[in-house]
Protein backbone atom coordinates (compact mmCIF):
# COMPACT_ATOMS: atom_id res chain seq x y z
CA UNK A 1 0.00 0.00 0.00
CA UNK A 2 3.10 1.92 0.56
CA UNK A 3 4.26 1.68 -2.59
CA UNK A 4 0.56 1.97 -4.71
CA UNK A 5 -0.14 5.52 -6.45
CA UNK A 6 -3.68 4.45 -5.97
CA UNK A 7 -3.79 4.57 -1.94
CA UNK A 8 -4.04 7.72 -0.94
CA UNK A 9 -4.25 7.00 2.87
CA UNK A 10 -3.72 4.19 5.31
CA UNK A 11 -5.32 3.34 8.75
CA UNK A 12 -4.60 0.99 11.23
CA UNK A 13 -7.75 -0.23 12.74
CA UNK A 14 -6.83 -0.92 16.89
CA UNK A 15 -7.00 -3.17 18.78
CA UNK A 16 -4.91 -5.59 16.88
CA UNK A 17 -4.30 -9.11 17.91
CA UNK A 18 -1.97 -9.55 20.45
CA UNK A 19 0.52 -11.22 18.50
CA UNK A 20 0.99 -7.75 16.46
CA UNK A 21 3.01 -5.09 17.67
CA UNK A 22 0.80 -1.52 16.62
CA UNK A 23 3.71 0.44 17.27
CA UNK A 24 5.56 -1.11 14.82
CA UNK A 25 3.21 -1.07 12.64
CA UNK A 26 1.97 2.42 12.44
CA UNK A 27 5.93 3.10 11.91
CA UNK A 28 5.72 0.60 9.20
CA UNK A 29 2.93 3.10 7.36
CA UNK A 30 4.63 5.91 4.99
CA UNK A 31 4.47 9.38 6.83
CA UNK A 32 2.71 10.63 3.87
CA UNK A 33 -0.27 7.57 3.70
CA UNK A 34 -0.54 8.14 7.58
CA UNK A 35 -4.15 8.97 7.96
CA UNK A 36 -4.09 9.34 11.83
CA UNK A 37 -0.80 10.92 12.47
CA UNK A 38 0.97 8.41 14.33
CA UNK A 39 4.10 7.92 12.92
CA UNK A 40 7.29 8.65 14.48
CA UNK A 41 7.92 11.30 11.86
CA UNK A 42 4.85 12.77 11.79
CA UNK A 43 4.78 12.65 15.66
CA UNK A 44 8.40 14.43 15.69
CA UNK A 45 6.55 17.08 13.49
CA UNK A 46 4.40 18.15 16.37
CA UNK A 47 7.35 18.58 18.75
CA UNK A 48 8.87 20.52 16.18
CA UNK A 49 5.98 22.77 15.88
CA UNK A 50 5.51 22.49 11.72
CA UNK A 51 3.03 19.66 10.95
CA UNK A 52 -0.47 19.33 9.14
CA UNK A 53 -0.94 15.64 10.21
CA UNK A 54 -1.10 14.29 13.47
CA UNK A 55 -3.53 12.63 16.13
CA UNK A 56 -7.25 12.62 15.43
CA UNK A 57 -8.06 12.96 18.74
CA UNK A 58 -5.36 15.82 19.70
CA UNK A 59 -6.18 17.75 16.81
CA UNK A 60 -10.07 17.66 17.41
CA UNK A 61 -9.20 19.08 21.10
CA UNK A 62 -6.81 22.06 19.51
CA UNK A 63 -9.90 22.76 17.46
CA UNK A 64 -12.54 22.79 19.86
CA UNK A 65 -10.01 24.94 22.17
CA UNK A 66 -9.85 27.18 19.12
CA UNK A 67 -13.43 28.03 18.56
CA UNK A 68 -13.94 29.14 22.00
CA UNK A 69 -12.25 32.03 20.78
CA UNK A 70 -10.16 32.14 23.88
CA UNK A 71 -6.41 33.13 23.54
CA UNK A 72 -4.12 29.63 24.69
CA UNK A 73 -0.99 32.18 25.33
CA UNK A 74 -0.02 31.27 29.42
CA UNK A 75 -2.99 29.70 30.35
CA UNK A 76 -3.03 26.87 32.67
CA UNK A 77 -3.69 23.86 31.07
CA UNK A 78 -4.19 20.74 32.67
CA UNK A 79 -4.42 17.27 30.38
CA UNK A 80 -5.28 14.40 32.71
CA UNK A 81 -4.17 11.16 30.95
CA UNK A 82 -0.68 10.57 28.96
CA UNK A 83 -1.82 8.27 26.31
CA UNK A 84 0.50 8.49 22.46
CA UNK A 85 -2.70 9.14 20.94
CA UNK A 86 -4.22 12.15 23.21
CA UNK A 87 -2.23 13.17 26.11
CA UNK A 88 1.20 13.16 24.95
CA UNK A 89 0.89 14.89 21.23
CA UNK A 90 -2.31 17.44 22.95
CA UNK A 91 0.50 18.28 25.51
CA UNK A 92 2.98 19.35 22.80
CA UNK A 93 -0.32 21.53 20.87
CA UNK A 94 -0.72 23.37 23.79
CA UNK A 95 2.96 24.29 24.49
CA UNK A 96 3.25 25.51 20.97
CA UNK A 97 0.85 27.57 22.04
CA UNK A 98 2.37 28.95 24.72
CA UNK A 99 -0.22 27.07 27.22
CA UNK A 100 1.52 26.36 30.57
CA UNK A 101 0.73 22.97 30.30
CA UNK A 102 0.87 19.93 33.17
CA UNK A 103 0.48 16.50 32.29
CA UNK A 104 -1.43 14.28 35.13
CA UNK A 105 -1.27 10.67 35.05
CA UNK A 106 -1.50 7.06 36.93
CA UNK A 107 1.08 8.53 38.98
CA UNK A 108 -0.66 11.66 39.80
CA UNK A 109 -3.58 9.81 40.88
CA UNK A 110 -1.73 7.12 43.39
CA UNK A 111 0.11 10.40 44.95
CA UNK A 112 -3.55 11.81 45.97
CA UNK A 113 -2.58 15.00 44.16
CA UNK A 114 -4.76 14.81 40.82
CA UNK A 115 -7.30 16.97 42.64
CA UNK A 116 -5.19 20.01 43.10
CA UNK A 117 -3.68 20.10 39.43
CA UNK A 118 -7.44 20.00 38.43
CA UNK A 119 -8.91 22.71 40.81
CA UNK A 120 -6.10 24.98 38.77
CA UNK A 121 -6.50 24.39 35.08
CA UNK A 122 -7.89 27.28 32.87
CA UNK A 123 -8.44 24.54 30.19
CA UNK A 124 -8.61 21.03 30.99
CA UNK A 125 -8.62 18.08 28.76
CA UNK A 126 -9.50 14.66 30.63
CA UNK A 127 -8.70 11.46 28.39
CA UNK A 128 -8.33 8.66 30.16
CA UNK A 129 -11.30 6.19 30.03
CA UNK A 130 -12.73 5.92 33.43
CA UNK A 131 -15.98 7.56 34.25
CA UNK A 132 -16.17 10.35 36.76
CA UNK A 133 -12.69 10.26 37.60
CA UNK A 134 -12.70 14.11 37.34
CA UNK A 135 -15.29 15.41 39.98
CA UNK A 136 -17.38 18.52 38.53
CA UNK A 137 -16.38 20.45 41.86
CA UNK A 138 -12.55 19.96 40.98
CA UNK A 139 -13.27 22.32 38.10
CA UNK A 140 -12.07 25.76 38.25
CA UNK A 141 -14.73 28.80 37.32
CA UNK A 142 -14.80 29.80 33.94
CA UNK A 143 -12.79 26.89 32.75
CA UNK A 144 -12.91 25.45 29.73
CA UNK A 145 -13.45 21.43 29.77
CA UNK A 146 -12.76 18.96 27.41
CA UNK A 147 -13.91 15.39 27.90
CA UNK A 148 -12.71 12.79 25.87
CA UNK A 149 -13.49 9.81 27.34
CA UNK A 150 -16.18 7.43 26.43
CA UNK A 151 -17.49 5.16 29.18
CA UNK A 152 -20.68 2.97 29.44
CA UNK A 153 -22.63 2.69 32.86
CA UNK A 154 -25.57 0.55 32.42
CA UNK A 155 -27.65 1.23 29.47
CA UNK A 156 -25.55 5.06 29.35
CA UNK A 157 -22.57 6.31 27.71
CA UNK A 158 -20.92 9.26 29.83
CA UNK A 159 -17.45 10.96 30.08
CA UNK A 160 -14.23 10.32 32.51
CA UNK A 161 -16.22 14.18 34.26
CA UNK A 162 -18.78 14.53 36.60
CA UNK A 163 -20.88 16.22 33.43
CA UNK A 164 -23.30 17.78 35.83
CA UNK A 165 -21.12 19.50 38.13
CA UNK A 166 -18.94 19.97 35.96
CA UNK A 167 -21.04 22.16 33.50
CA UNK A 168 -22.09 24.54 36.32
CA UNK A 169 -18.99 25.84 36.90
CA UNK A 170 -16.91 25.60 33.53
CA UNK A 171 -17.56 28.32 30.51
CA UNK A 172 -17.45 25.83 27.94
CA UNK A 173 -17.63 22.12 28.46
CA UNK A 174 -17.86 19.03 25.49
CA UNK A 175 -20.74 16.91 26.16
CA UNK A 176 -20.56 12.86 26.09
CA UNK A 177 -21.63 11.59 23.61
CA UNK A 178 -21.40 14.02 20.79
CA UNK A 179 -18.44 16.22 22.02
CA UNK A 180 -14.79 15.72 20.53
CA UNK A 181 -15.73 12.09 18.79
CA UNK A 182 -17.72 13.89 15.80
CA UNK A 183 -14.68 16.13 15.21
CA UNK A 184 -12.33 13.58 15.87
CA UNK A 185 -13.89 12.09 12.60
CA UNK A 186 -13.67 15.04 10.71
CA UNK A 187 -9.99 15.50 11.30
CA UNK A 188 -9.52 12.10 10.44
CA UNK A 189 -10.90 13.04 7.03
CA UNK A 190 -8.92 16.69 6.61
CA UNK A 191 -5.84 14.66 7.44
CA UNK A 192 -7.31 11.98 4.56
CA UNK A 193 -7.55 15.09 2.29
CA UNK A 194 -4.08 16.76 2.91
CA UNK A 195 -2.94 13.32 2.59
CA UNK A 196 -4.19 13.47 -1.47
CA UNK A 197 -3.03 17.15 -1.80
CA UNK A 198 0.68 16.14 -0.60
Amino acid sequence: MNADAAVTAIILQLPVPKAIDAKKLSGMIAPLKDAEGMHPENLGRILLGNYRIGPCTAMAVMELLESTGEKLYGKEAVIVGHSEIVGKPLALMLLNKFATTTVCHIATGERGVLPEHVKRAEILVVAVGKAGIVKGDWVKDGAIVIDVGINRVGDKIVGDIEFEGASARASHITPVPGGVGPITTTILMRNVAELFKK
